[in-house]
Parts: C-alpha cells; sequence; structure tokens
C-alpha cells in the first residue's frame, strides 16, 4: 500500500510539471484509464477482445461490447457487455488455484460513471474518477464471475504537452467475495502522436494480490506498448492495439484489439469538410430558396 500511494505522489508530481493547451482523451486499450468523459451529447463504441493470463489462468473476453455516453456535462455514463472464456490451466504449483473445465460465455457486465472534476489548465492537469460497478451477470460456479457485485474506486490524472500525453492514477479494487480480496492498482502512461493516423504508447502498470480465486494470485507489475490507427477515410474510427508482459512479481500478460467508432453532435463548425447533417442542411436550404 505504501508502494502504491508513493507511485500516486509521483504521478501528481511529474502532472503538475508540464503545461499544454491540447486536451486529448485515453484508456482502451491500455490498462491505465483517465479522467476526460466523453464530450456532451457523443458516443463512443468498441467492439473489442482481451486476454489476461497468468501461470493459474487463462482469461479471455470477446466478443465484448463497450458504450460510453456524454450525458451530462464532464459527466460521462459507460456500460460494458463482455462473453469470455475462463481457462484453469491446472498447474499443480497453484493449487488449488486454477483448477476445473474451460468454459466459454457471459462474463461479469461492468457499468460506470466518468466524471471530471478539475479541466486541465496551462498548469493544471486534468482530474477526475472513473467508478465501474462489476454485475454479476457471469455464472460464479464456472469460473465466468464473481458472484456478487464488486467495484473499482479510482482517481485519474492526465496533461498534454504538445504530441506527448502523460496519464496515471491509483485506486482500489473492493470485491466482498470468498476467495477474493481487495487490492490497490495503479498505472502511468506516456504516449506520443506520430501523425493524423498513428499514435502510440507505451505504460508501466501494477495490480497487488487478487485472491486465490482470481488467475492473478499475486502482486504484477507489467509494461504495455500500444497505439492507435485512424482510418483515413474515417478518422473516427480506429483500430486500437496493446500487448504486455510482467516485469515484477507474478509472471502476467495482456492483450487488447479491438474496433472503436464516436459519433455525436458538433458543437463547433468544422473549418475543413462540412459534415452530412450540414451538407443536407445546405441542400435544403438552396431548394427552398430556388422555390
Amino acid at each position: 500500500m505504501k508502494a502504491v500511494h508513493r507511485f500516486s505522489a509521483l504521478l501528481f508530481v511529474l502532472c503538475m510539471a508540464i503545461a499544454s493547451p491540447a486536451l486529448l482523451a485515453q484508456g482502451p486499450p491500455y490498462q491505465t484509464d483517465d479522467p476526460v468523459p466523453v464530450d456532451l451529447h457523443h458516443y463512443e463504441f468498441y467492439i473489442f477482445g482481451t486476454a489476461d493470463g497468468t501461470p493459474v489462468e487463462m482469461d479471455s473476453s470477446g466478443p465484448a461490447f463497450e458504450f460510453n455516453w456524454g450525458a451530462i456535462p464532464r459527466v460521462q455514463l459507460h456500460a460494458i457487455l463482455p462473453f469470455g472464456v475462463a481457462a484453469p490451466l491446472n498447474n499443480p504449483v497453484y493449487l488449488p488455484s486454477g483448477t476445473g473445465p474451460t468454459n466459454f460465455g457471459l462474463t461479469d457486465m461492468e457499468l460506470g460513471a466518468k466524471i471530471a472534476y478539475i479541466k486541465e489548465s496551462k498548469h493544471i492537469p486534468q482530474i477526475g474518477t472513473f467508478t465501474m460497478f462489476e454485475m454479476p451477470t457471469g455464472s460464479y460456479d464456472k469460473g465466468l464471475g464473481v458472484g456478487k457485485v464488486w467495484y473499482r474506486l479510482p482517481l485519474w490524472m492526465q496533461k498534454n504537452i504538445g504530441k506527448w500525453l502523460l496519464d496515471g492514477g491509483a485506486g482500489e479494487t473492493l470485491v466482498p467475495q470468498t476467495g477474493y480480496r481487495n487490492f490497490p492498482y495503479g498505472g502511468f502512461l506516456l504516449k506520443y502522436t506520430l501523425s493524423e493516423r498513428l499514435e502510440l504508447g507505451g505504460e508501466v502498470f501494477a495490480h497487488g494480490k487478487e485472491g486465490v480465486a482470481a488467475p492473478q494470485t499475486q502482486a504484477s507489475t507489467m509494461i504495455d506498448f500500444g497505439g492507435y490507427y485512424h482510418f483515413k477515410r474515417n478518422p473516427n474510427q480506429q483500430i486500437l492495439f496493446c500487448y504486455g508482459h510482467s516485469i515484477a512479481g507474478q509472471t502476467e500478460n495482456y492483450a487488447y484489439l479491438g474496433l472503436y467508432w464516436t459519433w455525436g453532435k458538433d458543437d463547433k463548425a468544422d473549418d475543413k469538410a462540412p459534415s452530412a447533417d450540414h451538407a443536407f442542411l445546405w441542400q435544403q436550404a438552396l431548394h427552398h430558396g430556388s422555390q
């Protein structure tokens, strides 16, 4: 716990030390999240798959569906409906953990709300929370769910400086179920925008022991690398990818691959080209003007 507190303090000092007028969002495909909600009246949709494995068990999600909605200013509502695989490795070193057959099905559904309390300014990072409620929709008996509602309570900070983005924070996971335990987690991400179509980044992410019923029976620290590829014809559609491996603690692998779309009501005019809605309104105006 002391290490997590020191890590959080370091993240805060780093964020306070830099400045930038731009504001970009973070989150998937990385494990480190961000405090930037979806813009008001805008939406995000993901179709993705993930894999997270240790010598105890290999868990994967996919297909999984994520939806985010900018419901009110500075507030984003969030939901994930995941299907997945729980594949115990029956490793005798970790008995009685990680035993049983491989199962596929609906896993625990995630609901949440991201709230930005402090907006980014020249010398202050954006600060917010992303509280998540993990609903017991997966089968506990098959290892596809925890069997009770459990929670993630993080605090995230983010700062932009030119083409660089720094993002980090820490939180606590609360799991009120036998075989599981509460544990801290935290991460720090550094991302760079190479071009309008490609962004790459790396992160350090760590978590504590999650309990004998979880694949992560011990603490682990990972380094992950990933990025975004924006489609040329539609920059609001992207491919997201990430892979990482532990560098300390229990051996762990992490991977993410997904497709992302975003859309919504534009509050500002597009200087480069009119949107479809603007083009339609312009055609209507010309039509009525000719009558």
